[in-house]
Formats: C-alpha cells, sequence, structure tokens
C-alpha cells in the first residue's frame, strides 16, 4: 500500500508554500492534474488537485475538506532547558510531535547549558514530524524565556515539575509522586523539565510559590531530552486512557 504524503499549508488558500511548493514539483515531479494531500496543522486534512505547477509555485483547488477531532484530551505543555548541542533538541522535537503533544517552550535556567535559541529550525522540525506520523494538530513551538517569566504566567490545568533533589532539600513535605499517578484524565497540564545539571534549588522553591508540584519520573537518571521525552509519553498515556479503542 502506497504511503500517503502530506503537505503542510497553515493557510490553506490554494498555493502550497515555497518550500513545500519545490518539494512537490522538482524533487517529486508533481504537476498540474495530480491530487495532494494537505493539512494545516490545525486539524484540517485536505485533498486538493493542482492546478499550475512551477520551480517556485504550486497552485491547488481543495476538493475534499475534512475537521480531525483531537487523538488526546488535555492541553499538553512541555517547558524544558534547551541542551547544549542542536542535535539533542531536534530529536526530541521530532519524537515528542510523534508522540503527541501540544505545545513546546524552553526555559533559560541558573544552570541552563545555553542562554539563547533559534526555534525556527526546530519548528521545520516538528512540522516534518507531523506530516510523517499523519498528526492532524501541529505542535506549537515557543520562543526561549527566563525561567521565573515562564512560571509567573497563568496557565490553565495542572502545572508540575521534574528534579532530582531530596524532598527536605526543596521543603516537600510528602514524597514526590510519579508524574502519571500525578496527572488526571482529561485535563491539561503543563511540565517543566530542567537543564543537565537540574533546576536550582531556589527555581523548584519558586516554582511551587506559583502553584507547581515537584514529581518524579522514576528511579533512573535521566538526561535532559530523554527526560523531556519521557514527560511527553506519560501525559500521552494518561490522556489516551479516556480513549475507546
Amino acid at each position: 500500500m502506497k504511503e500517503t504524503r502530506f503537505f503542510f499549508d497553515p493557510d490553506l488558500n490554494g498555493k502550497l508554500p515555497e518550500d513545500e511548493a519545490k518539494h512537490a514539483v522538482r524533487v517529486l515531479r508533481l504537476t498540474e492534474g495530480d491530487i495532494i494531500n494537505l493539512m494545516d496543522g490545525r486539524g484540517t486534512f485536505c485533498e486538493a488537485e493542482i492546478t499550475s505547477a512551477g520551480n517556485h509555485r504550486c497552485l491547488y483547488r481543495i476538493t475534499l475538506r475534512e475537521m480531525q477531532e483531537p487523538a488526546w484530551t488535555g492541553h499538553l505543555h512541555l517547558a524544558m532547558a534547551p541542551t547544549k548541542l542542536n542535535d539533542r533538541i531536534e530529536w526530541f522535537a521530532e519524537k515528542a510531535t510523534e508522540i503527541g503533544f501540544n505545545e513546546l517552550s524552553f526555559l533559560r535556567c541558573r544552570f541552563s547549558e545555553r542562554k539563547e535559541l533559534k526555534t525556527e529550525r526546530v519548528d521545520k522540525i516538528v512540522v516534518s514530524a507531523t506530516k510523517q506520523s499523519h498528526k492532524a494538530w501541529k505542535p506549537v513551538v515557543n520562543g526561549m524565556e527566563d525561567f521565573k517569566t515562564f512560571i509567573q504566567a497563568e496557565r490553565p490545568g495542572l502545572k508540575f515539575i521534574c528534579h532530582c533533589y531530596e524532598d527536605a532539600d526543596v521543603c516537600d513535605t510528602e514524597p514526590r509522586p510519579f508524574l502519571l499517578d500525578a496527572l488526571r484524565q482529561g485535563e491539561d497540564a503543563t511540565v517543566l523539565i530542567g537543564p543537565e545539571g537540574d533546576f536550582s534549588v531556589e527555581e523548584v522553591k519558586l516554582a511551587k510559590e506559583h502553584g507547581y508540584r515537584s514529581v518524579s519520573l522514576g528511579r533512573s537518571r535521566l538526561r535532559t531530552e530523554t527526560a523531556a521525552l519521557v514527560a511527553v509519553h506519560l501525559m500521552q498515556i494518561k490522556n489516551q486512557l479516556t480513549l475507546k479503542c
């Protein structure tokens, strides 16, 4: 069975974005009359017919439009301190998109290995993974933000911070629960993942003051991108439990 190939067009205005047009016309050799599949990353799948094709241009006419319901419940938001190496960030963004989540933010923390990050490349990786995994909804990729600014913003639903400190170190009065147990089915959730050196004690305490709850990802000590992927997977598992097969 031939694999369905999707093109990403957030506007669905009858003209493919330049990068998508180049791939369609110059790489795949598509031409007038060919049928293509489109997605806008906001829940719409379309079937369309190419009406005009050139080296940098591909026009189309939509023949079928179908809205898709989200494949999971709740808004799943992962905020992480970016790793020093770009390829580890890109690996996480690709795999997390395949698993499924809604929003990705990057945090500038006290022990961050990098203080700046250009997210254009990350967003392209997310677009590619959205198309490859046939996701109707593309995750939002936000720019880098100071930790303090991020946690002070109002956010709906449950809020968690993952760290490796002992309970007494951060003034927790009860053992940290496993993230999967702390999540609630169908509710929005924001999960924070720190840098390789972890969040500082002060950052954990400050997050708690703003409504974030300390949680654990298990007994294994994980690298930043692995911890972030585990968190996304646990959020996805919890919210897919509400779906009927």
